[in-house]
């Protein structure tokens, strides 16, 4: 499975032996079928997670291979994004990929449109919420080009102080 006692030192983390430890019990906990990886369903078994709508997402993030699931290391190197001591860029880099779905380095209007679309599913019409979108991206979008970049992101999102929010393990 790749867990606390066969975990690469080398992969980058803030997480001393011991919060590996701790998170080991907790994915084995998770890992309801003991594959050894963690599937949609099983995350969703947390009751936090239920009800997220942008769950899928970020599973789909952390799901670093691709496989749909995710597995120990996939499990750390994801979670390290929500870690105290973890830093500012890295938090960044992981709210942006969010919105990029296609992993091109922006947010195109059709990209935020969707993420916005999970995130209040029924409670905007699709036009109240193109609007939205074509706002934002006029708003953030300096250069021009019609979509947003990671700098154009940052630049709003750290006064924003998110990755200041983007917290759950210390």
């Amino acid at each position: 499975m790749g867990n606390e006692g066969s975990f690469p030192q080398d992969i980058s983390h803030p997480f001393s032996q011991q919060e590996i430890k701790r998170l080991s019990q907790s994915f084995k906990k998770l890992d309801l079928d003991n594959s050894g990886a963690l599937s949609t369903k099983e995350f969703l078994s947390i009751p936090e997670l239920r009800n997220n709508p942008l769950v899928k997402r970020v599973i789909d993030i952390f799901d670093v291979d691709g496989n749909g699931e995710v597995d120990f290391q996939e499990f750390i190197q994801g979670t390290s994004q929500f870690c105290v001591k973890g830093e500012e860029e890295q938090k960044m880099k992981f709210a942006f990929s969010i919105y990029d779905l296609d992993n091109d380095g922006y947010i195109s209007n059709g990209e935020l449109f969707q993420v916005l679309k999970m995130m209040v599913g029924s409670n905007l019409k699709s036009w109240q919420l193109q609007q939205l979108v074509d706002k934002t991206i006029i708003i953030l979008d300096q250069d021009g080009d019609g979509k947003i970049s990671f700098e154009e992101f940052s630049s709003v999102v750290r006064e924003l102080e998110i990755h200041k929010k983007l917290v759950i393990v210390s």
